[in-house]
């Protein structure tokens, strides 16, 4: 069992249409047909949308995508139309909303891996493969790859996970010019944020992109969408503290994870009871290290 501990109630807004409640986001559709995407300030772990959240995360979510589609658009388009908040919208909603083009998404979680962590490591330990993708002998936690690799994952509805799944099966459910599409530009977009990533002492181990596509005069475009680059989608490590061989610090919600499966927390991740809230103390360093992170990428004080 898992989801939502507390799933909230959509708030209704006039002119807007509710579509769906994410992990994260709220998705809401516009008179003109585009898109509403509203990033909450919710935490999931462990397959849970848990019942604390971590304040400004929302906002730090959409203002750094913002960013990162900034730097990315000589490599492909993004679907962001506007940062305007709707008309009678909560203003709450203020800085963590996007209006986004309505796109045909595909149906794959593209990830690119330059190191080896997470499921990866799991999979290689077990057969010296990524997404059936031979990787060479002697590789341990948080090793640097020969290269960037691309290994893709079906998409998962809330409460479910994530499943690896090969280059070949997504060329059989998606086609084979569509596949060979986004195993390049998935490696090129990774490939750009590694390096600007570098240069501010900051190591992107692996990346998650949602790309959908957008009927144009000249055909069918291919367009990055939802979040790009964040904490949640993404694994950065200091580079300053990188040693292969054992688990990495990271900006991200490790804290939140370390707690959850912490006798402190009293939980126990293999029932099926829900997790617990968070304590104040385990909030306040989540919310540092997302705001940390938007500040060692962007170079710009969070405010």
């Amino acid at each position: 069992m898992s989801g939502f501990v507390e799933k909230p109630e959509p708030v209704q807004v006039p002119g807007l249409t509710h579509l769906h409640t994410g992990k994260v986001r709220d998705l809401y559709r516009n008179e003109a047909g585009d898109l509403v995407m509203v990033a909450s300030d919710r935490m999931s772990a462990y397959d849970w949308v848990l019942p604390t959240e971590i304040p400004d995360k929302g906002r730090v979510l959409t203002k750094l995508s913002l960013w990162w589609f900034d730097k990315l658009a000589d490599l492909v388009p993004n679907h962001v139309l506007s940062t305007e908040l709707p008309a009678g919208a909560p203003a709450d909603w203020a800085g963590r909303t996007l209006i986004c083009k309505s796109l045909n998404m595909v149906p794959v979680e593209c990830v690119a891996r330059g190191y080896l962590t997470g499921s990866g490591l799991v999979e290689y330990d077990a057969s010296r493969t990524v997404c059936g993708l031979a990787l060479p002998e002697g590789l341990t936690d948080g090793s640097e790859l020969p290269a960037p690799i691309f290994t893709p994952a079906t998409k998962a509805a809330v409460g479910d996970h994530d499943e690896n799944v090969s280059y070949e099966e997504v060329a059989r459910q998606v086609g084979a010019e569509t596949a060979a599409l986004l195993r390049q530009t998935t490696l090129a977009v990774y490939s750009r944020a590694r390096d600007i990533a570098r240069e501010r002492g900051i190591i992107l181990a692996d990346t998650k992109f949602e790309f959908g596509f957008e009927s144009t005069a000249e055909g069918q475009t291919l367009v990055l969408a939802d979040e790009v680059l964040t904490p949640d989608s993404s694994r950065f490590w200091p580079a300053d503290q990188w040693q292969p061989g054992r688990a990495q610090p990271s900006y991200d919600k490790q804290f939140v994870r370390d707690w959850l499966t912490s006798p402190a927390s009293g939980w126990d991740r293999k029932s099926e009871q829900p997790p617990p809230a968070l304590p104040t103390e385990i909030v306040e360093k989540t919310r540092a290290k997302y705001t940390e992170a938007y500040e060692l990428l962007t170079g710009q004080a969070w405010s």
